[in-house]
């Protein structure tokens, strides 16, 4: 693959109404819950990125017929809990974790062997998170030796067991997976969770018509359970906009003087909002507008406005609920005025980089003064960026997006290595952010 490089100018007033491509976590869910369902699913707001699109060639490299995407339209036709085929050769997860924790799950039900592999970042993520509860239920699955990609699932034909698991980290991809085991298992499978995570496959799987209890416990607890053998109802899908690609433009408005900005039909989930509490709590001008619902997930316009920020100390509570949006909610902290400090975070450390030294790394080269913690980062922020830097994006999406923000405050050029990753997740990015108010140019090297 070339390497591309973004070239921010500095400087930039964020103004404008814009729509940023669908919820890259409603996406896969629609084309893992289409094709596991009975009948014909139809999805608008699909995001074609790299991610989405290599969920939905594993299920066709499955069996199932899918038709597109074609401008975020796709048809699926839904084969059943027990219609899926044994894949020709090992089904590429690319750089999606998504993709592959969510299907070690549906695969570990499956009467055939499957092997699944990903990229170099992708094979360097834990599996292990997932292989301990797949196995407590009687899966037999293979991975190498650090508990990584490849991952071997042998299919066995029998039901697997269902089993009530007390999650060890706040993880969806980990609650999502056994819950989609369970739906091959015999009885009543419950995944514990020390933290609320999003719940995109409760809610999905309810608007298939499998029944999932969610129970809100003590201490910010909750238990969400469901009975295996089960069947899901084909349906429409419209996937509302993805809040972790609105939050840098959130981000680039809440630190760019007299910016007004408008995103719109933006996903309002209450486990994904964190990013909005956040900005809140440091003083950013930020009203949710035209509130509605689409197939069970809440949307709204979000409004957002330039206004003074201060650094505070996060909640811990709002970490899970926010995990994605660190990188550029510390691009933020930079801008604020006085100490914003992170701690239980240390989730942070095991996603496509290490965010949390990555992050230091990239606002250092800026001249920010940013502190890594085991588990977080404190920044003093308020200065001025005070030099023009060459950043690494370390194949991380989310941190070449979160650096481009950067540039906003930045004093002189920002160039950033390694982005063609940001199609991953959000293809049209570069093309927003320059129809907002910012500068940035890609420069393709071969």
């Amino acid at each position: 693959m070339a390497n591309v490089k973004f070239v921010v100018q500095p400087g930039g007033v964020i103004k404008g109404r814009i729509r940023v491509p669908g919820d890259k976590s409603i996406s896969h869910r629609s084309i893992m819950m289409g094709a596991l369902a009975e009948g014909t699913t139809t999805v608008t707001g699909f995001l074609e990125g790299a991610d989405a699109l290599a969920t939905l060639q594993a299920f066709r490299e499955m069996g199932v017929q899918i038709e597109g995407p074609k401008d975020g339209n796709v048809t699926i036709h839904g084969v059943g809990l027990r219609g899926l085929k044994k894949p020709n050769k090992p089904l590429d997860m690319g750089n999606s974790g998504t993709s592959t924790r969510l299907l070690a799950g549906i695969i570990a039900g499956q009467n055939f062997d499957c092997t699944l592999v990903g990229d170099a970042s992708l094979s360097t993520r834990p599996m292990k998170r997932v292989t301990d509860p797949l196995k407590l239920m009687g899966a037999e699955l293979e991975t190498e030796e650090g508990g990584t990609l490849p991952m071997h699932i042998k299919g066995s034909g029998r039901a697997l067991k269902a089993i009530d698991y007390t999650l060890p980290m706040a993880s969806a991809q980990v609650k999502s997976c056994v819950l989609l085991a369970g739906l091959f298992a015999e009885g009543k499978t419950c995944a514990l969770e020390p933290a609320p995570t999003r719940d995109h496959t409760e809610r999905m799987l309810n608007g298939f018509g499998y029944e999932v209890v969610s129970t809100k416990l003590d201490d910010h607890k909750t238990k969400a359970c469901l009975t295996g053998g089960g069947k899901l109802t084909g349906r429409h899908i419209d996937v509302p906009s993805d809040i972790s690609s609105a939050a840098f433009f959130m981000a680039a408005a809440a630190v760019s003087e007299g910016s007004d900005l408008v995103i719109e039909h933006v996903g309002m989930n209450p486990t994904r909002t964190g990013v909005v509490d956040i900005l809140k709590l440091m003083g950013a001008d930020i009203t949710l507008e035209n509130f509605h619902e689409v197939g069970g997930e809440p949307v709204a316009d979000v409004h957002i406005k330039y206004a003074p920020l201060k650094g505070i100390a996060i909640p811990e509570e709002l970490v899970p609920l926010a995990i994605d949006e660190f990188p550029v909610l510390f691009v933020v902290a930079a801008s604020a005025e006085g100490k914003t400090v992170l701690t239980g975070a240390e989730e942070l450390r095991v996603k496509e980089s290490d965010r949390i030294q990555v992050m230091v790394d990239a606002l250092q080269a800026l001249g920010i003064d940013a502190t890594p913690t085991e588990d977080g980062m404190i920044i003093n922020g308020g200065a001025q960026s005070k030099q023009s830097a060459d950043i690494q994006s370390h194949h991380d999406h989310r941190i070449s997006m979160a650096m481009t923000v950067a540039g906003l405050n930045a004093v002189s050029e920002v160039i950033i290595d390694d982005c063609a990753n940001v199609n991953t997740s959000f293809p049209i990015f570069l093309e927003l952010i320059n129809q907002v108010g910012m500068n940035v140019t890609a420069l393709e090297e071969a």
